[in-house]
């Protein structure tokens, strides 16, 4: 199939972009991006806007840089760009084990990483390394700049906290504490898939004991989820394999409604989180110490 008929802009800056979404009716307007996702939604005719707005051609949302304790990533730096940066590896190792993990070098190359946290698929890699690391979202709109955490940013399917006139322009990615392990983990059907199911954690040693732990699975529910219920079991306690077992568990007790479709069963995805999130945790626990 082919797209239904838009009209197409190519803004020479974010502050003329904003204007065309602005001038635009709700739902009317669509950005293009790394277009990844958007166009296979418009060739099967799943998205219908008036217009297509180009974001493709703005040099100002495309950089890598260090910012405080962490990184501060324009919007339409591709993955290919975060895959081969240096300043990631080193600073962002857990950014930079998802990233490898996305698509093949065709998709990296074209896919952004604003494009990837807009689309909030919840089988994407990118939105779970947002809520484990505790990113934030810059947004830009008609009144100003705005930041989102990534708790509030990923709404539902396919849905996040951005308003129509609104354009994702940074993501900003605060380091991880000294001594913080790390695990990024997924099981697809065949390498370069989205994700059946998926988990991403990290959590530091004190004396010992476990603390700041974060779970986050993905390719399970309508969007990444931050499992709270399994991160209270494992602060303070002691890294055994017993206790990863007993997280990995109560994350399937309490995962409500896991996805089914064509590629796995509800039950096979609330599995498969499980044993995720049980190895997830030994390898950050490994990491850590």
């Amino acid at each position: 199939m082919k797209p239904a008929r838009f009209d197409y802009a190519a803004p020479g800056s974010l502050a003329e972009a904003v204007t065309l979404l602005a001038q635009s009716g709700e739902d009317e307007a669509k950005i293009l991006a790394g277009g990844q996702s958007l166009m296979p939604l418009l060739n099967m005719r799943l998205a219908r806007p008036q217009l297509l707005v180009d974001v493709s051609g703005l040099a100002e949302l495309d950089y890598i840089r260090e910012q405080g304790a962490g990184l501060a990533i324009g919007a339409m730096t591709t993955k290919r760009a975060l895959e081969q940066s240096e300043l990631v590896k080193r600073r962002q190792p857990l950014l930079h084990a998802a990233t490898v993990l996305i698509g093949h070098p065709q998709i990296r190359n074209r896919g952004t990483i604003g494009g990837s946290m807009a689309q909030a698929d919840p089988a994407a890699e990118y939105p779970a390394v947002a809520l484990a690391m505790d990113a934030e979202l810059v947004v830009q709109g008609p009144d100003g700049e705005r930041c989102i955490k990534a708790e509030d940013f990923f709404v539902t399917y396919l849905t996040t906290a951005l308003e129509p006139a609104e354009i994702l322009s940074e993501v900003r990615v605060p380091e991880l504490p000294a001594g913080t392990g790390w695990s990024f983990r997924e099981v697809a059907r065949r390498h370069g898939d989205f994700a059946v199911a998926g988990a991403a954690v990290t959590l530091r040693l004190e004396a010992g004991r476990c603390a700041d732990t974060r779970i986050v699975v993905f390719g399970v529910g309508d969007r990444a989820l931050r499992v709270d219920e399994a991160e209270q079991l494992v602060d303070g306690e002691a890294p055994t394999s017993g206790l990863f077992e007993r997280a990995g568990t109560k994350l399937s007790e309490v995962i409500e409604e896991p996805l089914s479709d064509l590629h796995a069963s509800a039950d096979y995805r609330r599995d498969l989180a499980r044993v995720l999130t049980q190895r997830g945790l030994a390898e950050a626990a490994s990491r850590a110490s």
